[in-house]
């Protein structure tokens, strides 16, 4: 079976996560700050931040954009559940807006007719590894005062006009699942180059927590109904190695050691995992470009895509067969094939919770029932593509 995704890894992979398993940390060590400074170097970001998911990396962006209630973010349907759910999750309310239709990136333009005085941010979902229009989306932030947001979880490697995707946007958001570009098992970062919202979104990793002597507030400062001798005051006081103290709400969202080892591993093998990509790209590209019934999704002359997903578009109805039927007409032939995404809009929550409906964003919709998405991993061999190829063109095309 040829899946849809899969991780590639090596002994270098292996050996870098057990000689972790046999030190002194496995979580809080120095593996994770060592990720953190490596992953910054390579997108260009003065900072990084590692988180134990792409979500949380989604969450604690809105976190240090103190978003929340009666705020709104603005996001495209199609993407998976996360890229709204950060804005939820503090109370806010997501804004949906509909997508470009040869790309199924967010569009500039819905974006501008979208804002109102309580929108908050932009997330950008960069679909598929292709960058979104950061110019036309920064300009829009910049002119509305608001935040630009880059869910760029589908993306790292890949670039925007000549510049790698971790700078366009006031924070980006990664993911290192095992179906993505290089995995920590699960895990995710935020790069940026604003060093309160790093301070802010390590804070809100750790439950709120700092161990930083330079930004105590002390245990008594508002606590004047206690009356304690002079003594136990001193004790209170004092702050010795053990001390911290809690100055927001915040969550387990560390990134452990043992994650960060395979990460810092997989770190080096990026480049080559992103031309791979590009390569079996283009091999589809190639060959669907002239099907009839299948159609690539288009690539921008300004983009260099990473390529997480290969999405066609198929018009099943001129087919003669349901997506069901062709997807699994394929896994009999030894295919996996997958939907990315249901448009986030029409998940029952956010219609029951949020008034969202068929119809608000028509692109998007109509995009939705024509989505399936080919195999594509860096270990795929040639002849793995042409066997997707061959299949896909018999199933579909009929040749």
């Amino acid at each position: 079976m040829i899946p849809y995704g899969k991780q590639s890894l090596d002994e270098a992979d292996i050996a870098a996560v057990v000689s972790t398993l046999r030190g002194d940390w496995l979580t809080q060590g120095p593996a994770v700050p060592a990720f953190e400074d490596a992953f910054a170097a390579k997108v260009g970001a003065k900072y990084a931040v590692a988180v134990n998911s792409g979500t949380a990396a989604l969450h604690a962006i809105m976190r240090a954009l103190n978003v929340g209630q009666d705020d709104e973010v603005i996001v495209p349907p199609i993407t998976f559940t996360a890229s709204a759910n950060c804005a939820a999750f503090e109370g806010a309310t997501p804004v949906f807006v509909d997508v470009d239709p040869e790309t199924l990136l967010i569009d500039p333009v819905a974006v501008e007719r979208a804002i109102t005085p309580r929108t908050r941010a932009i997330v950008a979902v960069d679909y598929t590894g292709h960058p979104c229009d950061y110019d036309a989306l920064r300009e829009i932030a910049n002119r509305h005062q608001i935040a630009l947001v880059a869910d760029a979880c589908h993306s790292p490697g890949a670039s925007y006009k000549g510049r790698a995707v971790g700078t366009l946007a006031d924070l980006t958001a990664f993911s290192f699942h095992p179906v993505k570009h290089i995995t920590t098992g699960e895990g995710g970062l935020v790069s940026t180059d604003n060093p309160v919202y790093a301070e802010a979104m390590r804070d809100f990793r750790t439950h709120g927590i700092t161990k930083d002597p330079a930004r105590f507030l002390g245990l008594e400062e508002d606590a004047p109904y206690a009356m304690p001798d002079a003594s136990s005051s001193s004790a209170i006081a004092e702050q010795g190695p053990w001390y911290y103290e809690m100055h927001s709400l915040g969550y387990n969202y560390r990134m452990p050691d043992i994650n960060a080892a395979l990460g810092l591993s997989q770190l080096t093998k990026l480049d080559a995992f992103v031309a791979r990509r590009r390569k079996i790209a283009a091999r589809y590209q190639s060959a669907f470009e002239l099907a009839k019934g299948v159609r690539p999704l288009r690539v921008r002359e300004w983009a260099n895509p990473a390529w997480h997903l290969f999405v066609v578009r198929i018009d099943f109805a001129t087919v003669g067969r349901t997506r069901t039927e062709v997807m699994q007409e394929l896994r009999e032939q030894g295919i996996g094939t997958q939907v990315h995404y249901i448009p986030v809009h029409l998940q029952p929550f956010y219609r029951r919770h949020f008034n969202t409906a068929l119809g608000q964003c028509p692109v998007a919709e109509t995009a939705y029932v024509e989505l399936l998405s080919l195999p594509m991993y860096p270990a795929m061999t040639d002849d793995d593509v042409d066997t997707v190829i061959n299949a896909v063109s018999k199933t579909v095309c009929g040749k």
